[in-house]
């Protein structure tokens, strides 16, 4: 087992500082940097992502769906501890610095095969929808995959933990099989693309 991160020593008293007026932000290491660089986009994303988990989540508490809520009060908590990371700069990273990790991903690979074994093998591909959890599922997909190019292209630019990139990818794939997992589990038939549907 890891050994434990350091827990985080905030004091948030005031909410606005007005140092981000001019359109430059901080880094975990004090740096100051323009607020669309290329390694802001990038946590801002997944910022993003964190606040749609957060509504999946009230969605699987108010259909019951507990074992799953749990996996993404986890996910929450990852997603944090990744943006962590990409808001410092690779020679500021502490060794104790919260981080996603190689059991990180291996826990995300245990709930994929888990969660995908009970589901028919897919004959097309699917439609967003069937249920609201499973619509907000593939919201959480798609931007956890905007994520994931936004941090590749960050790559060619600096370098970013290999982790990382593994761990955003491994999600996207999670975020899809717990979306057609969903709906089995609500009994809502799965929405597969018919190409003869569109307008012609």
């Amino acid at each position: 087992m890891s050994e434990a991160f350091h827990e985080p020593r905030l004091a948030l008293n005031r909410i606005y500082t007005k140092t981000g007026d001019k359109g430059e932000t901080g880094l975990v290491g004090g740096q100051r940097v323009p607020k669309d660089s290329q390694r802001i986009e990038v946590f801002g994303t997944v910022d993003e992502l964190n606040s749609f988990v957060g509504l999946v989540r009230i969605s699987c508490r108010e259909n019951k769906l507990d074992e799953l809520e749990l996996i993404f009060e986890r996910v929450q908590h990852e997603l944090f501890n990744l943006g962590s990371v990409l808001a410092t700069l690779p020679a500021d990273l502490h060794p104790n610095q919260p981080r996603v990790t190689k059991e990180t991903i291996e826990q995300l690979e245990r709930d994929i095969d888990h969660y995908n074994a009970s589901l028919p093998s897919l004959r097309s591909f699917v439609l967003p929808g069937g249920s609201r959890v499973c619509a907000e599922l593939h919201v959480c997909r798609t931007v956890c995959r905007r994520a994931e190019r936004q941090l590749v292209t960050l790559s060619h630019q600096d370098e970013v933990p290999r982790e990382a990139l593994l761990y955003l990818n491994r999600l996207s794939d999670a975020f899809f099989v717990w979306s057609r997992w969903v709906n089995q589990a609500l009994g809502v038939e799965e929405a597969l693309w018919q190409p003869n549907k569109g307008a012609r």
